[in-house]
């Protein structure tokens, strides 16, 4: 059991909050919008693929970053870190959540099947993009966003589809933004590693303005998504909830005080993918 639980430490499996609940949405509003009668087997297909896949995406950043990780002490509780979790044992773990994913895309229509080197991508990457580009946090949004994309796509086979393509680019820019106020507490270690962030770019404090931005046209995606689908007052209730929750995120952080982002902090994020998908739950 300890070493189970090392296992689920070192993939951070609540941090699914971040995709699955965006994934959920995303396949409502398609079996809704398309007059479909709601399909449970494809939640759970969807179900088993994000989070195979979002797990081999962690264990993989683990593995990569463990040189790092292990020089900061506020990673010190992480399973590799602790010695927890060997390189091998993550490899093979990385091994067995690929096959997870790939098996459950196998379930849903062909099409899924022939995107999932392009879905793949992103989260395959994203944990050395670090080591040369600044623009590794909007990586990561892509990435996060390829679960509403691919449940979308699960639903209705369609590729290309405007309220998809809205919600998706609305989840990367909230992620991608979150992901670099989270990490512009490292920009002093980071510039010594030589490491890459929007922090090392523009230093934390235009790093944290520009993540006001982000999110502000994050929600304002959200908003259009609501009005092009012509959703009622419930969802923008929701969006109202999330805007409220980005609101307060930003304005306990500073440049020069990062006391307030704890782990708690980065997991109230979720209010917002939960927030989200029940209201717009409640809105059809």
């Amino acid at each position: 059991m300890a070493k189970l639980s090392a296992h689920v430490n070192n993939v951070a499996l609540h941090h699914t909050i971040f995709s699955l609940p965006f994934a959920y949405m995303s396949a409502y509003l398609a079996f809704k919008t398309h007059g479909m009668a709601v399909d449970l087997w494809i939640f759970v297909w969807i179900t088993l693929a994000i989070t195979g896949a979002r797990s081999a995406a962690l264990a993989l950043d683990n593995l990569a970053d463990l040189k790092y990780d292990s020089q900061q002490e506020r990673l010190s509780y992480r399973a590799m870190v602790k010695g927890e979790v060997t390189p091998r044992e993550a490899k093979i773990s990385i091994v067995i959540f690929l096959a997870v994913f790939i098996l459950a895309v196998l379930q849903l229509p062909r099409i899924c099947l022939y995107l999932l080197p392009a879905a793949a991508l992103p989260f395959l990457i994203y944990p050395y993009t670090k080591r040369f580009t600044w623009l590794c946090h909007f990586v990561l949004g892509i990435a996060i966003a390829m679960a509403p994309a691919g449940a979308w796509v699960a639903v209705t086979e369609e590729v290309v589809a405007m309220p998809m393509l809205m919600l998706c680019f609305a989840v990367a820019l909230w992620i991608a933004a979150f992901d670099a106020v989270y990490g512009s507490q490292d920009e002093s270690f980071d510039i010594s590693q030589g490491l890459h962030s929007m922090a090392t770019r523009f230093g934390a404090h235009g790093a944290l303005i520009i993540c006001r931005w982000l999110h502000a046209i994050s929600v304002i995606c959200f908003l259009a998504l609501g009005s092009m689908l012509g959703l009622n007052a419930l969802y923008f209730v929701g969006v109202c909830v999330a805007a409220v929750t980005l609101f307060y995120q930003h304005r306990i952080v500073r440049a020069d005080d990062y006391s307030r982002v704890t782990q708690r902090y980065f997991m109230r994020n979720g209010i917002v993918s939960i927030a989200m998908l029940l209201f717009t739950v409640f809105s059809i």
